[in-house]
């Protein structure tokens, strides 16, 4: 019995050095990540909802320009057949809903025509249907791009509304009252009104393919009109779509085991009032430039991303980022977040009685877990939040705490929408000249894959 007793404490005493010895070469826990403040009252209504040029805007370098004109796209991209968001338009295309794209404006391409409105423009005069990066049209395309029988690629909801507002590009400079110069106009002030405008044009959804990267000891306070137009737009029975940042663009960084380096990325950060995105690779793996965080709810494709060409009738799958000296692929969180916000339009079509924070929780329960230790007891993964998104059981899941007695509560089997442009002049209005509200050095945000792009396409086989 002493011999069995002697043997046993001695494995016991063996598990316990390994024990110690694992945890002393583990990386240390991350610190826990800074919860947002209560939204600001004060901070909201200094904010300006009416479009306004940036002060001494004037442009930095040319629009983008198409470097392939004649080559086409015909395959349906990876994306789009991992996703199978086709499958949902048994129930519903999203006719009825607006989704606003707050971005670098979107071009007037014939993929969305009939259904493309002018939001109005905060960097400039030239309008939200005016895309000198490149950018914003591609986010549009994502997520509404109507079918084409020359091509396979075709957008999520290709019945929905884009509401596309101008609020930042890479072409332009400008001059704030105290002389300082800025290349690039738009930040996280500008982007809080027109947060502010796309709720009161009638947007059902909002995607902003845009992330600040702020220390978070600072973000308190120089996010907090950002934080409380969110929180407005949520509390006015919209969902906001939030690309989760990318490492190594601009001040946004990640360490590379993917832990945190002391900031938090907004509007990302916002946490419930959110749906965060992070992108996945065509090996379903999450990307390593995908910032991490407590604040992803969940994952969409972002490589290899094909949608609609800026500069003329056709589609693209590579750009030409100024000074790279070449095409590169598209990819990146902001070509993820029109993926989601494509689904939450097909959502909210398909399910009209559910409210904003409904939509939100349908979206991430539904969504395809990974595997692995994120699954288990379903702790989050802070790479792929809930996992990725899955149209087909977005729309078609029963969920039992949707019903009201009968069924789920208001289904629309036709699909029709719930909310439309609720004054189609003022979406049209004329932008005038104000100061920049905001703190001092209003944060700058970036795009996904840089917003200053050269287009080229590709020709690809068809399959």
């Amino acid at each position: 019995m002493r011999e069995i007793l002697g043997r046993a404490l001695a494995a016991a005493a063996v598990l316990a050095d390994l024990a110690a010895r694992y945890a002393a070469a583990a990386p240390a826990a991350p610190a826990a990540a800074p919860v947002p403040p209560a939204p600001d009252p004060t901070a909201l209504a200094a904010l300006d909802p009416e479009p306004h040029p940036l002060p001494g805007v004037r442009p930095r370098v040319a629009c983008v320009t198409s470097a392939d004109p004649g080559a086409v796209v015909a395959a349906a991209p990876w994306a789009q057949q991992r996703l199978r968001f086709t499958d949902a338009w048994r129930f519903t295309r999203g006719a009825g809903q607006t989704v606003a794209v707050i971005d670098t404006g979107v071009s007037r391409h014939p993929r969305l025509a009939g259904r493309l409105v002018d939001g109005g423009d905060f960097v400039g005069t030239a309008g939200g249907l005016t895309d000198c990066d490149g950018h914003g049209t591609l986010v549009a395309g994502i997520i509404a791009a109507a079918p084409d029988p020359a091509t396979g690629f075709v957008g999520v909801a290709p019945d929905a509304r884009v509401l596309s507002i101008r609020q930042s590009s890479a072409t332009v400079s400008s001059t704030a009252p105290g002389g300082t110069a800025t290349d690039g106009g738009g930040n996280v002030d500008t982007l809080a009104e027109a947060v502010l405008r796309a709720v009161r044009l009638g947007a059902t959804v909002v995607n902003i393919s845009e992330a600040a990267c702020v220390p978070a000891d600072a973000a308190g306070q120089g996010l907090a009109p950002l934080r409380a137009a969110v929180r407005a737009a949520v509390d006015a029975d919209v969902v906001v779509v939030a690309a989760a940042g990318n490492a190594g663009s601009g001040a946004c960084t990640q360490g590379p085991d993917g832990q945190s380096t002391g900031q938090v990325v907004a509007p990302a950060w916002f946490g419930d009032d959110v749906l965060s995105v992070g992108y996945t690779r065509r090996d379903g793996l999450p990307a390593p430039q995908s910032l991490r965080g407590p604040w992803v709810s969940l994952s969409a494709p972002g490589s290899e991303i094909v949608s609609l060409d800026p500069t003329g009738p056709g589609v693209v799958d590579r750009i030409a980022p100024i000074g790279a000296g070449g095409a590169v692929p598209i990819e990146g969180t902001s070509f993820a977040a029109p993926y989601v916000s494509g689904v939450v339009a097909l959502v909210r079509a398909r399910y009209p009685g559910l409210d904003a924070r409904q939509v939100m929780a349908r979206v991430t329960a539904s969504a395809d877990r990974p595997g692995g230790v994120s699954a288990i007891g379903g702790r989050h993964d802070d790479a792929v939040g809930a996992g990725t998104v899955d149209p087909v059981s977005a729309v078609a899941d029963v969920r039992p705490d949707e019903f009201t007695g009968s069924g789920p509560a208001s289904v629309s089997p036709a699909g029709a929408g719930r909310v439309d442009l609720t004054d189609g002049r003022d979406a049209h209005s004329g932008s005038r000249t104000v100061a920049l509200i905001g703190s001092a050095g209003a944060m700058a945000l970036l795009g996904g894959a840089g917003l200053v792009v050269l287009v080229a396409r590709r020709s690809r086989r068809s399959r």
